[in-house]
């Protein structure tokens, strides 16, 4: 049976005597920095549950706080599932805090300077599975922005394009014999890339009245109505409004669908560095995060390959 642990009075009269500093402290966010009272509060929650934290770490006075004490209640927070996120604001709130106890000569330098909360993890972006692909690529074959539009995403998902990339291609760099896209990517650095069946099917639709979109002297493949190169944010408008159209759930734009290539690939083909390749990553640690891969297929990887990690089946 969990129990919850047992305070002092020790304990209660220093938790009581740090909040009384910190109600001072509200009082001067609200007549001198004329906070409002949303941030005032937000600022009392934070600085009040840190207060009594550090009452149980044997704090009884501000100005005897010091980075240990700091460092300890982060730990805290981190052990108690906190997000680095929130562990952040509350240690915001102190470093604030802490400022204004130097102007009151209550401490000669702030100890939470020094302390930083755990790095906050990079998101990751949901990638389409096949189902919604098919709905969202559901299109008018009439209307040529329509055709425009799915050749986008049909060549995005096929080949895992960045939107700079597929922006920049010309008509000559789609190599229809050899089922081939020549595409520029980051640093200058040109990477020849595969295209499925779908897309060049839609390609092939989308060069057919391109001419009624397109300039005589334009050599872009994706125009926009204006007669010129599609701009990156028409592409991103035009994702987005149709996963509207299609009634997805999830925003759809650019980056989803090459994270959706580069994820099918991967759970299909289960080829890291192939996938490196294709996506254009100069370090293999960007396509293993990328692709949110776990860490048991890396280990799998390298005990059944590696002359020293095998084991001895005997």
């Amino acid at each position: 049976m969990h129990r919850s642990p047992v305070v002092t009075k020790e304990a209660r009269g220093a938790k009581d005597e740090l909040v009384s500093v910190i109600e001072r402290f509200l009082e001067y966010l609200r007549v001198e920095r004329q906070l409002s009272v949303n941030t005032r509060s937000a600022y009392g929650r934070n600085l009040n549950d840190m207060a009594e934290q550090l009452s149980e770490l044997s704090l009884t006075a501000w100005p005897a706080l010091t980075v240990n004490h700091v460092r300890g209640i982060a730990t805290r927070m981190h052990k108690k599932g906190l997000s680095p996120r929130s562990i952040a604001t509350k240690l915001s709130a102190l470093r604030s805090f802490c400022d204004w106890l130097i102007l009151q000569g209550q401490l000669q330098a702030n100890p939470a300077r020094g302390v930083s909360a755990p790095k906050q993890g990079r998101p990751l972006p949901k990638n389409l599975d096949v189902d919604e692909l098919h709905q969202l690529m559901n299109m008018d074959e009439s209307d040529p922005l329509a055709v425009r539009d799915r050749a986008i995403m049909e060549l995005m998902y096929s080949s895992g394009l960045r939107l700079a990339e597929l922006v920049d291609l010309n008509v000559g760099d789609i190599q229809f014999a050899e089922r081939q896209v020549r595409v520029i990517g980051k640093g200058n650095k040109e990477r020849i890339l595969p295209v499925g069946r779908m897309a060049l099917e839609w390609l092939h639709k989308w060069l057919a009245v391109r001419p009624t979109l397109a300039g005589g002297e334009e050599f872009a493949l994706f125009v926009s109505q204006r007669q010129r190169r599609i701009s990156h944010r028409s592409v991103q408008l035009r994702m987005a409004e149709w996963g509207g159209k299609q009634s997805l759930s999830s925003h759809i734009h650019p980056h989803k669908l090459r994270h959706s290539f580069a994820t099918h690939m991967l759970e299909s083909s289960g080829d890291l560095r192939a996938v490196q390749e294709l996506l254009g990553h100069a370090d293999l640690a960007t396509t293993q995060i990328y692709t949110h891969l776990d860490f048991q297929h890396l280990a799998n990887a390298y005990d059944n390959a590696h002359p020293r990690a095998k084991r001895d089946k005997s």
